[in-house]
């Protein structure tokens, strides 16, 4: 039986539920105070991680500590003021990250990763947004023979327990793949099933495109929400009320605040992250996407440009921008790649919505019916959108799930 959904949040994950939702038959709109795909979604490092099978854990060796608390490196920052009220979730963070208890997560974490690209597939076919995507994979560079065994290592293990393809390269054929490099690597890895993205927001608005030609509505403004109304929920937005019997929240990181506003605690907490597209020299060009591990950044070639993303910083909320990292970064990508000028007038930023048990949030809110939840994809979400998108609304028609949804319920959260 069709029902009537509000998704707040259009960047990857949302129009992905809002889509699967009204391919289903019902009624959906879909709110967001910008256009779809500009928000966190605009910004990442264009990458399908078909093979991000083990989430992003805790520092967890002395060394790596203690260079993050000095501020030694440009992969990780900090502002001192935040750490008070991170504080609770960082050391859940931390308590997770053992060794025990990453390997169970990332044993869940797994099994949504597993159907990133067959979902993302079948949204980009529907949407005609194939150009979009290359198939060739990215690269992980390595400047030191101790990192590169370091990444070996980590490959072997991701190809062992979760049946991931790779192919190492040595500096030679580093050299031979981008012939415009320089500075000699040690080596490589290839992630070779593992798509990328000519133009992340575009492919999200591509998607809401297919939403609205499929008969969903796409409605730009700030909403209030409030259970009640006709049918069970209202959004109230410029003087319009929207009923509706279901609600969903997939707002990425502001989905914190919206469900507090409905009496939930979920623990999470922000990673700001920073890009800057610069001039590409045709008789230079960066051909594929590569990533310079042992500093913290990632070079894409892009429609904008060659788009630099940083590593994480954490602030407190509302803090202005400190693109510290990116000056860093970009400083180190000059000496290996020549880097045209910049493009951007400033440096964008956006905001990463982590959990503390790496895991994100979906399925049905524990004490309210008809309530929904969908966020929390940390580093992941334009990978795992379309697959979580399919599993929400699988759960909310009470169909048999892609996964076990069990490990992302809200409920774990009380």
């Amino acid at each position: 039986m069709a029902r009537s959904f509000v998704v707040v949040g259009a960047g990857m994950v949302g129009v992905s539920v809002a889509l699967h939702l009204r391919l289903r038959g019902h009624e959906v709109r879909l709110i967001d105070r910008g256009l779809p795909g500009h928000g966190t979604s605009f910004g990442n490092a264009g990458i399908i991680q078909r093979e991000a099978v083990v989430p992003y854990g805790f520092p967890r060796s002395p060394a790596k500590l203690l260079s993050v608390l000095l501020r030694r490196g440009a992969d990780i920052r900090y502002h001192v003021s935040a750490l008070p009220g991170l504080a609770p979730a960082l050391l859940r963070y931390w308590w997770h990250s053992a060794p025990t208890r990453h390997r169970r997560i990332a044993a869940a974490y797994a099994t949504l990763i597993a159907h990133s690209l067959t979902e993302h597939g079948r949204l980009a076919d529907l949407a005609g947004a194939g150009p979009l995507l290359r198939k060739d994979g990215w690269y992980d560079l390595y400047r030191s023979p101790a990192g590169l065994a370091e990444g070996l290592a980590r490959a072997e293990e991701a190809r062992r327990d979760h049946g991931i393809p790779s192919t190492a390269l040595d500096g030679d054929a580093v050299a031979r793949l981008e012939p415009h490099l320089q500075e000699r690597m040690a080596g490589a890895i290839h992630w070779t099933d593992t798509w990328t993205v000519l133009d992340p927001g575009a492919l999200v608005a591509a998607h809401a495109q297919a939403f609205r030609a499929a008969g969903g509505e796409v409605i730009r403004g700030e909403a209030t929400l409030r259970a009640g109304g006709v049918r069970g929920w209202q959004a109230a937005l410029d003087g319009r009320a929207l009923d509706a019997s279901d609600l969903v929240l997939a707002a990425g990181p502001w989905a914190t605040e919206l469900s507090r506003e409905l009496g939930y605690r979920i623990p999470m907490f922000v990673k700001r992250g920073y890009h800057m597209h610069y001039r590409m020299d045709p008789a230079r060009p960066l051909g594929n996407w590569i990533a310079d591990l042992e500093t913290g950044y990632l070079l894409a070639p892009m429609r904008a440009g060659i788009r630099l993303t940083t590593g994480a910083e954490l602030a407190r909320p509302g803090t202005p921008p400190t693109p510290v990292q990116l000056d860093m970064d970009e400083a180190v990508a000059r000496r290996m790649f020549p880097l045209g000028d910049r493009l951007d007038p400033q440096p964008w930023m956006g905001a990463r919505p982590c959990m503390p048990d790496m895991l994100p949030v979906i399925g049905a809110a524990p004490r309210h019916p008809g309530l929904w939840f969908c966020f929390g994809h940390g580093h992941q979400g334009l990978t795992m959108g379309p697959a979580s998108g399919r599993l929400l609304a699988e759960l909310a028609d009470g169909d048999a799930p892609l996964v076990d949804p069990a490990p992302f319920s809200p409920a774990r959260f009380g």
